[in-house]
């Protein structure tokens, strides 16, 4: 089964494919990762993404397809693949079909998983992890049992990502709209979109998926 989730970034999209990898043994496919992956392994087209990286320039379109068509290559024609975080614009979709294609898949799914902006803020912004182990905490919805103490490894020092603030969280749910929302009634003509409520306790979003992925 090949499937993408959509959704902006703190939808929960990476926690869904966590799972989706143990449960069902497929593989998430983000493009971040697979961007500094390539760049580190000297493939063609990582010496090509870290040319453009180095020249302080945004890697394009042709170089992130084909970092996919790259991977999609290196797996076996029946592992399930999760795409995560891409495509993320109308181009990129239509180079993902061609890329299927040309490897014997076909995508099966496209899964939204939809959000509340200023609730996904509070979501973001509150999170913050243990500096030694990396459990994650929030300010409104996990804290630790003991205050300042880490629930897993006793550590006292906490750290939050730079980027966990309202002001980049915007930003990005904006750039999402702009770029990502179109592409969804792309595949709404096609009868592969389903949504789920992103904001719900991350059992009940599992649940919801999972269902989806059953029916198909």
């Amino acid at each position: 089964m090949n499937i993408i989730l959509l959704g902006p970034p703190g939808a929960g999209k990476g926690t869904q494919a966590a799972h989706l990898e143990s449960t069902r043994g497929m593989i998430q496919l983000s493009t971040g990762d697979m961007l500094r992956a390539a760049v580190k392994s000297g493939s063609p087209v990582g010496l090509q993404a870290k040319a453009v990286m180095e020249a302080g320039e945004l890697v394009s379109d042709a170089i992130v397809s084909g970092i996919i068509d790259e991977k999609l290559a290196s797996l076996d024609p029946a592992q399930g693949v999760i795409f995560d975080g891409y495509p993320r614009t109308a181009a990129q979709a239509e180079q993902l079909d061609t890329i299927l294609e040309g490897r014997g898949r076909t995508l099966d799914k496209v899964i939204e998983l939809e959000v509340n902006e200023d609730k996904l803020v509070a979501r973001i912004v509150g999170r913050y992890t243990c500096a030694v182990c990396g459990a994650g905490y929030h300010d409104h919805f996990k804290q630790p049992k003991l205050a300042d103490t880490c629930d897993v490894c006793g550590s006292h020092e906490f750290k939050r990502r730079p980027d966990d603030n309202e002001e980049t969280v915007r930003t990005r749910m904006a750039e999402y709209r702009a770029k990502t929302e179109p592409i969804i009634p792309i595949y709404q003509d096609h009868g592969l979109l389903a949504r789920v409520d992103g904001m719900g306790e991350i059992g009940a979003v599992t649940k919801a998926i999972e269902a989806i992925l059953d029916a198909v």
